[in-house]
């Protein structure tokens, strides 16, 4: 049987035998898989597609066989990216590649199993010397003027998953055009067995493997002091402000501390049972600071003191959640659009009074990110882009500001956590999110408010911009052909969809084919955005629903966005789409 789904077509049985009978093969994998030899299922989950390497990369379960995250699928990617990277010519090779790994199962063997096989290609790696946050990956590709970095990492994802995310040259992740002459490289190592690895000691006295540690921890710490828009407040009025964060097991411990420390937080303690990096994340379901559950322990431990803000950041420390206590003394969680909401208007805000505002000061944002951080920037004469999901695309906006000169980036951010200032980082970061927020919560507090009370204000003033996400697991191969089909009935039902919403739809957005039509499907113009899996149902009053793949997870998102003049107004509305909407993905899937 043949199954082709996202990745490349493997005839799963014999695949699987071909891994079991491999010298190659490690003893501990082919156990794994001669225990699963009855179970015919398993072995077509394991071995129905190779592991698909799109613009994130790699990204699955860890395991034996080719649909899951194991040395020889980390080896055979790392081929296609040296075959890549030495197709460009030897100053692309000489230039190495940087690489950074978290605190999960075998992280830092796929980092070093990748290492070695660039090594083994001529192409000179350095790799810290222990865990690291995925944005000093982004800042040490630029910093040491590398040709491409790699990080291995899940993000938020649970503890049975591992990813390998490459960067290129700038500090972004690669470009869709990039990510598939890789994939080109990629297909062509037919033998996941046979890819070649040079021995580390070899590597170490050649000095391809090279190891780096905190030389440049220090000077990225020293760029992220640098964003602080009131440096004098923190120094003076630092103390007024408590603070509990947590790593949720991570790699964020030691750099924040250190950037709050350095800052003038000196009221910083940490959840002690989360402080030490583990592989398995015990103390949370999933890592995902987005999530109140992952917080609950900070929570605890603000409350047994005088703390005003939590702070959590995810396993790689690229974004974060917050909960913050409010005037009656309950903490509160904000979602990734409020956050990022509070953070336009303070930004922006303290830039006009601080004199630091600049002609052409831009923020930019995903499609399906809250419409309520473009109302604040154009109140404050500031204009706002729109990206495809995913921060890569607004790394590749800062990237093309460098060179056209005519816009200034001032801030990134996206509805799932992550955010960015300044530019000597291409990714978002918990880092810089972390201090800044810190920043605005002493900001607010010296005038006797709470981020909660700045947030109301803002609604007052804008309207109230109430949104939602729902995601639909589909897991496995069936998973993916289920997410297809899906995605396929609401491009053939665009008739339908005031019906199925419930609600007037305006317009809807095809990224897909980059084409736009009015409710009865008649194509009305082309996007100008690149092609990507996702549909946007423009409503009235500034509402909008959008439906797409999760790029990270074996899932279908559903993204709910309402504005209203009133909070109950929006609040209903969104109750009664998301239940029409849920109930329709129920009938399909």
């Amino acid at each position: 049987m043949e199954t082709r789904l996202g990745g490349e077509k493997v005839e799963h049985i014999y695949e699987y035998k071909n891994w079991v009978n491999s010298p190659l093969i490690d003893r501990h994998t082919k156990q794994e898989l001669l225990d699963m030899e009855n179970n015919e299922e398993e072995i077509r989950e394991r071995f129905c597609t190779c592991l698909e390497f799109g613009t994130a990369g790699l990204r699955g379960l860890m395991g034996a066989g080719t649909n899951r995250m194991n040395l020889y699928t980390v080896g055979r990617a790392a081929q296609g990216l040296a075959n890549h990277i030495n197709l460009l010519g030897r100053q692309y090779a000489d230039r190495g590649v940087v690489i950074a790994y978290d605190s999960r199962r075998l992280s830092y063997e796929f980092a070093l199993r990748a290492a070695l096989v660039l090594n083994a290609n001529r192409i000179k790696a350095y790799l810290f010397d222990n865990i690291r946050p995925t944005p000093l990956l982004s800042f040490a590709v630029r910093e040491l003027g590398a040709t491409a970095g790699i990080v291995v990492t899940a993000s938020h994802n649970p503890s049975q998953y591992n990813g390998f995310k490459v960067y290129w040259e700038d500090g972004g992740q690669i470009t869709q055009d990039r990510a598939e002459r890789i994939t080109l490289e990629i297909n062509k190592v037919c033998d996941y067995c046979g890819v070649s690895a040079m021995e580390r000691e070899k590597a170490v006295e050649h000095k391809q493997l090279i190891t780096i540690g905190e030389e440049i921890d220090q000077k990225y710490m020293e760029r992220v002091l640098s964003l602080c828009l009131d440096r004098e407040m923190i120094r003076i009025e630092g103390g007024k402000l408590g603070i509990v964060y947590t790593p949720l097991h991570g790699t964020g411990y030691r750099l924040v501390a250190s950037v709050l420390a350095a800052a003038g937080f000196t009221k910083v303690s940490t959840v002690k049972e989360q402080e030490k990096p583990h592989m398995d994340f015990p103390t949370v379901r999933s890592p995902n600071p987005e999530d109140r559950e992952a917080l609950e322990m900070a929570i605890m431990t603000a409350r047994q003191g005088d703390s005003d803000i939590v702070v959590g950041t995810d396993p790689d420390a690229d974004r974060i959640g917050i909960a913050v206590r409010n005037a009656d003394g309950r903490f509160e969680t904000f979602t990734g659009n409020q956050i990022g909401v509070l953070l336009t208007e303070y930004v922006l805000s303290r830039r006009n009074t601080l004199g630091l505002s600049a002609r052409g000061d831009t923020i930019v944002k995903t499609i399906v990110t809250s419409e309520m951080g473009r109302a604040i920037a154009a109140s404050h004469g500031v204009d706002t882009l729109d990206t495809l999901t995913g921060f890569k695309y607004i790394g590749e906006k800062i990237e093309e500001f460098s060179h056209t000169r005519d816009k200034n980036f001032v801030l990134g951010y996206e509805e799932s956590n992550g955010y960015l200032m300044g530019d000597f980082v291409r990714d978002k970061d918990g880092i810089i999110a972390t201090l800044i927020v810190c920043e605005m919560a002493l900001y607010y507090k010296l005038k006797g408010m709470t981020l909660s009370q700045a947030l109301e204000d803002l609604y007052k003033k804008y309207g109230y911009y109430i949104e939602d996400v729902v995601s639909v697991r589909l897991e496995g191969c069936e998973g993916l052909e289920k997410i297809q089909q899906v995605m396929q009935y609401f491009r053939d039902n665009m008739d339908r969809m005031n019906e199925i919403l419930g609600q007037q739809v305006e317009e809807i957005r095809d990224y897909l084919h980059r084409v736009y039509y009015d409710n009865n499907g008649n194509r009305m113009g082309s996007l100008d955005l690149p092609k990507s899996d996702v549909l946007y149902y423009k409503l009235k009053n500034g509402s909008w629903v959008c439906i797409r793949p999760s790029g990270t997870e074996p899932k279908i998102k559903l993204y709910f966005s309402i504005a209203a003049g009133k909070r109950e107004e929006a609040e209903n509305r969104l109750r009664s789409i998301k239940a029409k909407m849920e109930s329709h993905m129920n009938m399909l899937v």
